[in-house]
């Protein structure tokens, strides 16, 4: 593949996963706000207590395959169809080993009520086998527009399906029947976009040099998925359902601002790597320039959002959510370090070392889950516990380093100069923000603008001071989008 090729195919699908990220970033937001004034913490928590099981089981079906075929160098219809029929027939079990477990996740968080609610909610998991295969050729061939239009399509009419039910008084049931009726709508048009196509000659023998690779990933995901809503078990286990619920209103508004990024990265970064992984110096130039795009959107964006958390919960949701005011702004804080360390992950995936991949994580959620087993013996709180999360996502940066290096070179010296000036940009712009609107006072509506407004107008200073090439590259390929 040509550098102009290359570049032209990085810009554009960055630019579609920008897109595709941020429309439907917006559209949960929108839709987030209705329900969030519509239900209470407690209603959120019921569905929450839920995720981490969908989501293994999720992990399951889809066993790592998508990344699997976006490594293989010559791929043939035999691939797509043994992987579509192992993912088909893995979901299908999955759901009828946690229909039958229903009872027993009930009985551990004391909420008999969650059987019924489980086996609905765990329908997601055969509905979405039956796209991952369509959903694989989509992302090894960069089709990041049909992705886009897919996810905001789902967004739109399961979100009004979710209102819908809300206003009916389905209570939990409208949050479930939103959740399935997204996954629903991303699997026709997966199959609506990609022009494979199973058939019903099976033969599961490609499924060896795959499997191989895919079994970590598989490991690794189900370990990330544990990761990422470990607190909402234990809190669920310890607490009750209305921290559940406002621990997950603060992280869907922290996922909703660094999933932008991240989802807009992992759309391009694992194939395009993937392509120059023979390559040390390529590999290493195209990884610093992405990473370098990465913090200069992911530091403003989360560190502001961090400092309009106050204002945004109470504008939006109501003051009935202010119990996850202090918790978004923490989360907030770590989630700027979220698409950097997916970032070094997709680097390390595309180099076929899906063993380092898993082990890293594992050994963070390992670590994770030692620290706040370790604070609820102690008494620790909420909010301690979710300190700790942050501080190991800002430290497992330099844990993925180490393996950066030795595959591409990246020193530690060339990582603090990608980050730094746009960490230390975005501090100084989002501490304007925060000093002018406090100078200035006002009503929730003024002193929100005004940190937006300040922050945004100093970063953007900075940046043309500071004559950054990420930033004018940006504006000089949206122009050229603009004039095409």
């Amino acid at each position: 593949m040509p550098e102009q090729s290359l570049k032209e195919k990085t810009a554009k699908g960055l630019f579609w996963g920008a897109v595709n990220n941020g429309a439907q970033q917006l559209l949960v937001l929108v839709f987030g706000i209705i329900l969030g004034r519509m239900l209470g913490p407690a209603e959120y928590g019921m569905v929450g207590m839920l995720t981490v099981f969908t989501l293994i089981g999720n992990s399951l079906q889809e066993s790592g395959f998508r990344a699997a075929l976006a490594n293989v160098k010559h791929i043939r219809h035999e691939d797509y169809n043994a992987v579509f029929w192992c993912s088909l027939g893995i979901g299908v079990c999955a759901y009828l080993v946690l229909f039958f477990c229903a009872p027993l996740i009930a009985r551990f968080y004391h909420e008999p009520a969650l059987i019924p609610l489980a086996r609905y909610c765990f329908l997601a998991i055969p509905i979405a086998s039956l796209g991952t295969a369509q959903g694989a050729y989509l992302f090894r061939n960069l089709k990041v527009r049909q992705q886009a239009l897919s996810g905001i399509i789902a967004h739109i009419l399961s979100g009004c399906l979710g209102i819908t039910l809300a206003y009916h008084g389905f209570s939990y049931w409208g949050i479930a029947t939103q959740s399935l009726t997204y996954l629903i709508v991303v699997t026709i048009c997966s199959w609506y976009f990609s022009p494979w196509r199973p058939t019903f000659r099976i033969d599961f023998r490609p499924l060896k040099p795959l499997f191989a690779f895919s079994s970590k990933l598989l490991i690794t995901n189900i370990a990330n998925q544990l990761n990422n809503n470990l607190l909402s078990v234990i809190l669920g286990k310890y607490f009750n359902p209305q921290a559940v619920g406002n621990y997950n209103q603060a992280n869907k508004w922290n996922a909703t601002g660094h999933q932008f990024i991240t989802g807009m990265m992992g759309s391009v970064a694992q194939p395009v790597l993937a392509s120059i992984s023979d390559d040390r110096e390529r590999s290493l130039r195209v990884f610093r320039k992405i990473l370098r795009f990465c913090a200069f959107l992911a530091f403003p964006v989360m560190f502001g959002l961090s400092i309009v958390t106050h204002e945004l919960i109470l504008l939006t949701v109501g003051e009935k959510w202010t119990g996850s005011i202090p918790l978004m702004q923490l989360l907030c804080i770590g989630g700027a370090f979220v698409p950097l360390n997916t970032l070094f992950s997709s680097l390390i995936i595309s180099q076929g070392k899906s063993d380092i991949y898993m082990g890293n994580i594992i050994a963070q959620v390992g670590l994770q889950l030692l620290t706040v087993l370790v604070l609820i013996q102690l008494g620790g709180s909420i909010y301690a516990m979710v300190v700790v999360n942050v501080c190991l996502n800002i430290v497992w940066l330099f844990v993925w380093q180490g393996f950066a290096r030795r595959f591409i070179g990246l020193k530690v010296k060339a990582l603090l100069l990608d980050l730094l000036p746009f960490l230390c940009s975005a501090l100084l712009a989002c501490s304007a923000g925060w000093l002018s609107a406090y100078m200035a006072g006002g009503p929730l509506a003024v002193t929100f603008l005004t940190k937006v407004i300040v922050a945004a107008g100093c970063y953007f200073l900075v940046m043309r001071i500071a004559r950054a090439e990420i930033m004018q590259e940006c504006i000089d390929y949206l122009f050229k989008k603009k004039r095409a």
